[in-house]
């Protein structure tokens, strides 16, 4: 096993650039999630580290050794891709053996480290199989068993998940989960599904338009969001957000652009008059007499909770609501937000202002 470190890694295709100045520090054992959205330039940072892409400045070290230069065959990892790869005309066996083969293992090394591996994954009885045999989870679990078997020191995860149905893609989470805390191997994950990191990861990292966000554990970012950007990417469903300024008055107070006053726990440290933006999660909002009154816009049952959006003037705002309480489309009701739960924003900036 050994740390990763990322320092000012910048990518750039002709005068495009990708990466920005990238810096993140994986210590050893630790399972660290890059997310974003589509184009962020997550996936090409996880292929400079395996070093499927060159580097166009910045250093990258596994351990103590710096692999700008290294071939990827010699830098220790172990990557599992978003397509299985697996060879269809090889057994589950020999295609999680292949690696080691192609190494010139001894062949009683590689049925054993295979044997291991097929009893962690839960694939002995499907060695003999061929890829064309097995369904899209058996497939990836071989992915996954022919990394294992090389026993490298960083396991890299290239959306793995994202070609498997919704009940199979929390069995495989909870399972990749397991293995890590299993075999204890530095591993970096790579998903644009928030869900997925806000599950798995020991650390997130957050990246946008080729640049970090921010970096944390899922709760930190969850709880303390350092800009609009993450508070609105991290959580499902995301962060309402309402626009407005400080309201003048003896009691603490958001004025929303349409006129509704919320109240805060304390004043923000502000200027009279800059634009603000108030945050509050679905989850920390609920019915209740005495609130503040709004018009039911929308009413979605999940089972477990229902997704309510009130209207508060113009401005929609998602309360999850986890009483059966009945409602209709157009009834007024009354919500009230965990006034310790509130985040805001500035406007211009989007940065997070402490309250």
């Amino acid at each position: 096993m050994a740390s990763v470190t990322v320092n000012n890694i910048r990518k750039s295709y002709g005068h495009f650039d990708v990466l920005h100045g990238v810096n993140v520090d994986i210590q050893d054992g630790e399972f660290v999630i890059l997310v974003g959205p589509s184009g962020c330039g997550k996936s090409t940072l996880l292929r400079m580290i395996a070093g499927l892409e060159e580097i166009s400045g910045g250093e990258i070290s596994i351990g103590t050794r710096v692999v700008n230069d290294v071939a990827p065959k010699e830098r220790d990892i172990a990557m599992v891709f978003q397509s299985y790869a697996l060879y269809p005309h090889l057994t589950v066996e020999a295609n999680m053996g292949f690696s080691l083969k192609l190494a010139k293992a001894p062949k009683q090394e590689i049925r054993e480290r295979v044997r291991q591996a097929a009893q962690i994954l839960g694939l002995e009885r499907l060695l003999d199989r061929y890829p064309r045999n097995l369904s899209g989870g058996q497939r990836q679990r071989v992915a996954m068993g022919r990394a294992i078997v090389r026993q490298p020191q960083v396991f890299l995860f290239d959306e793995p998940l994202s070609n498997l149905d919704a009940k199979l893609r929390v069995q495989m989470r909870s399972e990749i989960k397991q293995l890590h805390q299993r075999l204890k191997t530095t591993t970096i994950y790579v998903t644009h599904d928030q869900i997925e990191a806000m599950t798995m990861a020991d650390k997130i990292v957050v990246m946008r338009d080729g640049n970090v966000e921010q970096v944390g554990s899922p709760l930190e970012l969850y709880d303390r969001p350092a800009n609009l950007f993450v508070a609105g990417f991290i959580g499902s469903p995301g962060m309402n957000f309402i626009r407005g300024t400080i309201a003048e008055g003896s009691e603490p107070s958001f004025r929303s652009e349409s006129g509704v006053l919320l109240p805060l726990p304390s004043a923000p440290p502000v200027e009279a008059g800059r634009e603000l933006i108030l945050g509050i999660r679905p989850e920390q909002i609920s019915v209740a007499s005495g609130g503040i009154k709004g018009r039911v816009a929308l009413i979605e049952p999940t089972g477990s909770e229902t997704q309510v959006t009130v209207m508060l003037g113009n401005t929609p705002v998602i309360a999850s609501i986890r009483e059966r309480i009945e409602m209709h489309t157009d009834d007024e009701i009354a919500i009230r937000m965990d006034t310790s739960a509130l985040h805001i924003f500035d406007a211009k900036t989007e940065r997070r202002i402490i309250i």
